[in-house]
C-alpha cells in the first residue's frame, strides 16, 4: 500500500478521535500509518493494552504501584506504593508547542473488554489534543473503524 493513499487514517483520526483498527497478525504494515501521524504533527505513545489494569487510572490518573513481593515485605499498615502520575497527562504537559497533540496507539486491544473500549473511546471527548489508536482485532489488510461504531456494534 503506498503511503500516499494511507492520508485518510489522519482524516478519520481528526475526525472520529478514537479509531479501532484491524492490523495483519505478521504486523509491519501499521508502522506507515504511525511514520505519517508522527509526520503529520502527532506524537505518538506506543502502548501494550495487556496488563494495564484500571485503565482510566493508567491512562489518565494517578495511581498506585507496588513493587513485587521478595519475601521480606514490611508488614500491611507499612507496605511500600509508589505513585506513578498518569501516562497520558504526562505526555501532554511535556508536548513540544508545534505538535499537534498526543496519539495513544494501543496494541492487543482485543484483549481487553467492551467496556474498557469504552473508557478509552471517551479519552478524546475529554481532551481534544488525544488521539487514540486502539488495534481490536487481526485481519488480511489494515483497516480501521471508529471505535464508537464497533463498540456499538459488539453490544
Amino acid at each position: 500500500m503506498p503511503l500516499f493513499t494511507t492520508t485518510k487514517i489522519l482524516q478519520d483520526i481528526e475526525k472520529y478521535g478514537a479509531l479501532g483498527m484491524y492490523v495483519p497478525p505478521e504486523g509491519g504494515y501499521e508502522g506507515r500509518f504511525q511514520r505519517l501521524l508522527r509526520n503529520s504533527g502527532y506524537e505518538v505513545l506506543f502502548i501494550t493494552a495487556r496488563g494495564l489494569g484500571d485503565v482510566a487510572s493508567y491512562l489518565t490518573g494517578i495511581h498506585g504501584v507496588r513493587p513485587p513481593h521478595l519475601g521480606k515485605q514490611p508488614a500491611p499498615p507499612n507496605v511500600r506504593r509508589y505513585f506513578i502520575p498518569p501516562k497520558i497527562q504526562y505526555r501532554l504537559a511535556h508536548l513540544s508547542p508545534k505538535s499537534k497533540g498526543l496519539l495513544v496507539w494501543l496494541i492487543e486491544g482485543k484483549f481487553l473488554s467492551r467496556q474498557e473500549w469504552q473508557v478509552i473511546a471517551n479519552i478524546p471527548q475529554q481532551d481534544k489534543r488525544v488521539k487514540i489508536v486502539l488495534e481490536v482485532g487481526s485481519g488480511r489488510e489494515v483497516f480501521w473503524k471508529p471505535l464508537a461504531e464497533l463498540i456499538q456494534q459488539a453490544a
